[in-house]
């Protein structure tokens, strides 16, 4: 106790400005706990930055590398093909042109349909299919992922510029803006993966993407409703309501030979898709009955004359490759809002897919993909792709899926797949006059159909109430409202939750565990007890500005609530072992707090406060001497030992002068 008593004038109550805590041993001795080693601002800003920007630590490769190795390794960093070229083999590529071959089976008619549904030229999708499976083979640094259109991008592409733009009356400009919007979406990706900036995607999170993805698919699925049943006039909007009131406001237009083939082709794709479901090793009957689809129903109306019984056919397409599109980049005043905005929303929902996709099959064979490097790959392709008559692309689930369950071992695939679209577009597109819109619709809703996953929302629903909220907030948004606005919802209601997390912290009010030295939330252990004569609570989470007052309200609400209750206690414990970070408005409220305790004839304590807290007290208590040494304790046990010898010494203290007054 001498020792205890020597030791209270220096620290923070000596005026010193050093905040230490006291680590009380069981025999009451107590044991000073030095500060963390010294950081200059500079290093601390380095260190936050690195780990914000720079999680990976990508440069630790470089460290000790003669000047040779790492000019070799910048130039594998920033072409991954690189790295897997000058080892590349007979035997690998023997597997990737049997994937490349496959899933370019699954791209030529899907890139046809994708393109309709972004209400472009069905050439667009092919052409799309073409130049970015090149870019993306240099530049990714996936195996696995296959790139393409996707069903979502081209959903959303179409839908907000034809907002601005009719496609039937002003094709040429539509077409513009497609690429303008292309070129956006690729410029602010690359920019993600350069500065580093990936953790914005973050914001998509997991429920956010279930209910989007599966609002998008029945949006989708109900627009194919136009080519399935053979409507001419149909609505222009997306929304559930407009499209099934266009379906049934439209009977006259119905035709039979289409609905039957419609429903022939589609369940057949369906029973296909189901096959390789059920068993993976079967993979290749999904993968090849669209293209298969595609030809068997092109030789039925080529042969019964199909379209001139009220079935729609694509008509001619124009054989070639590629032609530059650079001066076809519209930056005119009056459409640029435009094409920003549906570049940036096509782009971070086609940048969110392809690196989930990418991930998910990484994990599966065991090796890592950079993120910030997909999102450069991406960005790059689009941008070259918005340059060569291409619109939007990115991984597709489904080829990349394929693609895995082909056997596919580098990125050569893409390469494959990429040369097989271009003999399509040189020596067969006259094969596609005759191909039926209606094998498209049903090709387009077999694909959209895997993204209704209701297995992800019922886990959703079982683990996070509040994710399920925002899971079904963006199918509902998607379905009855928009695709756009969908999102949007879902995209609020997730900061939302991260606004009331950060602003209504958690707090807990925690007990002793008997017989140990643990002490633990009363309401979540039943056994733990009150400690007499303490009030122990813990906050887990940082304080700031944000939530200073909430802490600081439902901290006096618990001293009001045990008083009402007529329990006696002398020590507020808090417990800041879960409190990472505390800015200025933090250290002002432990200064509050410490006078409104001693107004109510309160002791205060503070348990484990971590580094970058204990540094701020010292600040503080440098500029106003508050809080001594007596005040910081290492763990709550030790707090209640020392707390309880100091006030036991206080009593005999005063019962001592009591004695010498009376004599």
């Amino acid at each position: 106790m001498e020792e205890a008593n020597s030791n209270q004038g220096g620290g923070i109550g000596g005026g010193s400005g050093d905040v230490e805590l006291i680590m009380v041993t069981m025999d009451s001795s107590p044991r000073r706990v030095p500060l963390p080693p010294p950081q200059s601002t500079c290093a601390k800003l380095k260190t936050r930055m690195k780990e914000t920007f720079f999680p990976d630590d990508p440069f630790r490769r470089f460290n000790g590398k003669p000047p040779a190795t790492k000019w070799l390794l910048g130039a594998q960093f920033l072409f991954p093909i690189l790295e897997w070229a000058p080892t590349y083999s007979f035997s690998l590529l023997k597997a990737d042109l049997v994937s490349g071959l496959t899933i370019a089976s699954l791209a030529i008619p899907q890139g046809i349909s994708y393109a309709g549904l972004a209400n472009l030229p069905p050439i667009i999708g092919l052409y799309s299919s073409f130049i970015p499976p090149l870019v993306y083979a240099v530049l990714g640094s996936s195996r696995d992922l296959a790139v393409g259109p996707v069903s979502i991008a081209s959903l959303i592409m179409g839908s907000l510029l034809r907002q601005v733009v009719s496609p039937s009356s002003s094709p040429a400009l539509f077409l513009q803006l497609a690429f303008t919007s292309t070129f956006f979406a690729g410029l602010f990706q690359a920019a993600l993966g350069i500065l580093r900036l990936g953790f914005i995607i973050d914001y998509l999170s997991k429920a956010t993407l279930v209910g989007f993805m599966a609002g998008a698919a029945i949006i989708v699925s109900l627009q194919q409703l136009k080519g399935l049943l053979g409507i001419v006039h149909f609505s222009q909007q997306m929304a559930l309501v407009p499209v099934m009131s266009s379906v049934f406001h439209e009977t006259r237009e119905w035709s039979w030979q289409t609905v039957i083939m419609g429903i022939c082709f589609l369940g057949l794709l369906l029973l296909a898709r189901h096959i390789s479901t059920k068993k993976p090793k079967l993979f290749w009957v999904s993968a090849g009955a669209p293209l298969a689809s595609v030809i068997v129903s092109t030789l039925l109306v080529f042969l019964f004359k199909g379209q001139k019984h009220g079935i729609s056919v694509i008509g001619d397409l124009k054989r070639g490759l590629n032609s530059p599109s650079w001066d076809k980049l519209l930056f005119h005043s009056f459409y640029l809002g435009t094409t920003v905005k549906v570049g940036l929303i096509t782009g971070i929902v086609s940048l969110a897919e392809g690196v989930a996709v990418g991930r998910t099959f990484a994990a599966l064979k065991g090796y890592k993909v950079d993120g910030n490097k997909e999102m450069m790959a991406i960005g790059i392709m689009n941008i070259v792709g918005s340059c060569t008559s291409c619109y939007i692309t990115t991984g597709a689930f489904s080829r990349s899926a394929v693609n895995h369950n082909a056997g596919c071992k580098t990125a050569m695939s893409n390469i494959v797949m990429s040369m097989t679209v271009m003999v399509t577009l040189l020596f067969l597109m006259p094969l596609f006059i005759y191909t039926p819109n209606v094998v498209l619709a049903a090709i387009i809703i077999t694909a959209v159909v895997g993204l209704i996953d209701i297995t992800a929302a019922y886990h959703i629903w079982k683990m996070d109430k509040m994710d399920f909220l925002v899971c079904i907030c963006a199918f509902l948004g998607v379905v009855f409202i928009s695709v756009e606005e969908g999102l949007a919802i879902a995209v609020g209601l997730s900061i939302l939750r991260i606004l009331l997390q950060i602003t209504r912290p958690k707090m807990v009010i925690q007990g002793n565990i008997p017989g140990t030295d643990i002490y633990r939330n009363l309401h979540h252990y039943n056994e733990a007890t009150r400690v007499p004569g303490f009030l122990i609570l813990a906050v887990e989470a940082p304080i700031n500005f944000a939530n200073v007052t909430y802490v600081n309200e439902r901290i006096s609400r618990w001293i009001e609530e045990e008083k009402e209750k007529h329990i006696t206690f002398q020590f507020v414990i808090l417990d800041l072992s879960a409190v990472s970070a505390i800015d200025t408005s933090g250290i002002s409220f432990f200064m509050e707090l410490k006078k409104t305790t001693e107004k109510e004839g309160l002791k205060l304590a503070f348990i484990n406060p971590v580094g970058e807290v204990m540094e701020k007290l010292q600040r503080a208590n440098g500029l106003h001497s508050l809080f001594g040494p007596e005040y910081f304790y290492l763990t709550t046990g030790e707090a209640i030992i020392w707390l309880s010898s100091l006030s036991k010494e206080s009593r005999q203290g005063s019962k001592g002068t009591s004695g010498i007054s009376n004599l």
